[in-house]
């Protein structure tokens, strides 16, 4: 099969020829339809702390046809469309049958999906409906990110949102609190590329002003945010986050940041902030997710703004490493 390989930190990914998959038993097979680049993977390429190595196969936002099944394999059938939760687990302990397959003992994140095929399990797919097409089911496991961490973040009807990055988790996160009956929803960033698709997608304002950003976000809310989500990932944003939320405020960690930041906790302290960090998303809400698309939701379809071949993928994933007016690329193998 033809896939798109890494050939080391800080090198471009590369087209290869692999092997087609097999599925072992209580495995299956699926002709991956779509996958997205989601911004991880960039982190992925260039930080050791991922622990991705020269000849892995990235791509975890994929959905596809399932194509073989393994010996014993039961839940799914050859030809059905699936989205493929990218949690590998065990799906018989404790945590994968509540429905959180993140604290499974044998959880990793399924990759593959730069690839025309992926292996993976019964109990990471989700039958898509008639309704929901490849491309929808590519986008679920974004949605689902931004869905977890509005729903930890204790959110309440009427409340002041600040979204801190408009990229797709940030504009995702725009989208269910809105959903959630936040009255205020801002997206801030340092430039102006997404202000359209951010205000398609339900937030009330947009903020770019990097000399001023406290001053701005208090401007376009009409005050301090209830909740701010940090959806960067850059050391300084949870300081600037303590100046953006009211006393006794909510801030949310959704950005990926492996390098040191340092924050004042006397000005937390003396807030009576919470602080609190979000990773991954539970079946269900993978699920409402799917269920908020098949109920015929358009905001979360602009989020694409492209579909590639894997041919195009090397090159285009290099462009994404610098800002452009893209949102999520798919790849189309």
């Amino acid at each position: 099969m033809r896939a798109v390989v890494m050939q080391g930190l800080g090198r471009p990914l590369a087209m290869a020829t692999l092997p087609d998959p097999t599925p072992g038993p209580g495995e299956l097979v699926v002709r991956v339809g779509r996958c997205g680049i989601c911004g991880s993977d960039l982190h992925m390429t260039e930080d050791a702390t991922y622990g991705k190595r020269a000849g892995d196969v990235l791509g975890h936002e994929f959905a596809g046809e399932v194509v073989a099944l393994g010996r014993g394999t039961q839940g799914v059938a050859t030809g059905d469309l699936v989205s493929v939760i990218p949690l590998q687990s065990c799906g018989t302990c404790a945590s994968c049958l509540a429905g959180e397959p993140a604290w499974c003992a044998g959880f990793g994140l399924q990759g593959g999906g730069y690839a025309e095929f992926a292996v993976t399990r019964p109990n990471q797919c989700i039958k898509l409906p008639c309704s929901v097409s490849l491309t929808d089911g590519a986008i679920i496991e974004p949605l689902a990110v931004a869905l977890h961490g509005v729903s930890l973040s204790g959110l309440r009807p009427g409340d002041r949102v600040l979204v801190l990055g408009a990229g797709p988790i940030g504009l995702a996160v725009a989208f269910w609190a809105r959903r959630r009956g936040a009255t205020h929803v801002v997206v801030q960033d340092i430039a102006p590329h997404q202000q359209a698709r951010a205000l398609a997608m339900g937030a009330t304002g947009f903020a770019v002003d990097p000399t001023d950003p406290v001053g701005a976000a208090e401007r376009a809310l009409g005050g301090k945010a209830d909740v701010v989500f940090e959806c960067v990932g850059v050391p300084g944003l949870i300081a600037q986050a303590v100046d953006q939320v009211r006393n006794r405020g909510t801030i949310v960690l959704l950005g990926l940041c492996t390098r040191p930041d340092t924050i004042n906790s006397f000005a937390m302290l003396s807030k009576e902030l919470r602080l609190i960090t979000s990773a991954f998303f539970t079946r269900g809400e993978y699920e409402a997710a799917l269920d908020a698309l098949d109920a015929g939701a358009a905001e979360p379809r602009l989020l694409v703004t492209g579909t590639i071949t894997l041919a195009d993928t090397p090159l285009r994933f290099e462009t994404l490493r610098r800002r452009t007016h893209d949102c999520k690329v798919l790849i189309a193998p």
